[in-house]
């Protein structure tokens, strides 16, 4: 049994928040600096290389990508041989976020009640999702969450008679309905079976996967590539003023079913997608 104390975790969440608020990952900056070498619109290729310009201020001086600095969603993978000491490992991993936003002077946008909306004033609490795991590590991805995108997303409980032709079609009306509201260009993050609620965490887990990764499964993979190439035929383009850059990846995560289900969730993301991962 390995021991890790519950400081060590607050600790790691603080430096997360801070970092990737304020950089974005590889994987993202890969996948913007193509999309401006592919766009062929004028406005469009002019939106990327502002927002391309955007990221070099923000990393040189130490200001957020973006103003709305998110609703800090963590997904923390718990080795079984793990002993957490020295606390209450949620109030370790709220302490991080409440010390992350504070010190990196980052926007607080998290109310304590979702009708009576007064903000906590730290952003905490985080929404947390723990898995328990083989081994004695312990990894933490965060993703902190906008709502400009968030507020697109979609959940479909579709027939199984309505097969992948309604997978597709479901996913397509998502990211035509965002439009404009969803800070193209985007990136989707699609859950496919399961029930309600877990093809939602799914669709949530997929954008922390790495841009341009693939599902090892064939026909998703083949479903991923399509979505991506439909979703940019819409026209929507970057800052939804047109063009050929509408989304910058289509992740999509799967999952067994009942008989008489075909739950799909479609979580969209800005182009800034933060996620980033630390193992302890």
């Amino acid at each position: 049994m390995r021991t890790v104390p519950a400081e060590t975790i607050t600790e790691a969440v603080e430096a997360m928040c801070i970092k990737v608020c304020h950089e974005l990952s590889d994987d993202m900056k890969a996948c913007l600096y193509d999309a401006y070498e592919k766009e062929t619109s004028d406005t469009g290729k002019k939106i990327l290389g502002q927002l391309k310009e955007n990221l070099g201020i923000a990393s040189k001086e130490m200001i957020p990508i973006c103003q709305d600095t998110g609703m800090a969603v963590i997904f923390l993978k718990v080795g079984q041989e793990v002993c957490f000491t020295g606390g209450d490992i949620t109030d370790a991993v709220n302490e991080g976020v409440r010390r992350g936003y504070t010190k990196g002077y980052l926007r607080k946008s998290v109310v304590s009640d979702p009708i009576q909306r007064v903000n906590t004033g730290d952003n905490t609490p985080a929404v947390i999702h723990y898995e328990i795991v083989p081994g004695d590590k312990v990894m933490i991805t965060l993703a902190p969450k906008g709502f400009g995108s968030e507020n697109m997303s979609r959940l479909f409980m579709l027939k199984p008679s309505d097969g992948i032709e309604g997978v597709k079609n479901a996913i397509i009306a998502a990211a035509k309905d965002a439009g404009p509201n969803a800070c193209p260009p985007m990136v989707i993050g699609v859950g496919i079976g399961g029930t309600f609620e877990k093809c939602a965490l799914m669709a949530k887990e997929a954008l922390t996967r790495e841009a341009g990764v693939h599902s090892d499964i064939g026909y998703v993979r083949e479903l991923e590539e399509e979505m991506l190439t439909k979703i940019n035929e819409l026209g929507i383009g970057p800052a939804g003023l047109g063009g050929k850059i509408t989304a910058l990846a289509v992740n999509i995560n799967t999952y067994p079913t009942h008989i008489a289900g075909l739950p799909v969730a479609v979580n969209i993301c800005c182009h800034v997608n933060r996620h980033i991962t630390r193992e302890i």
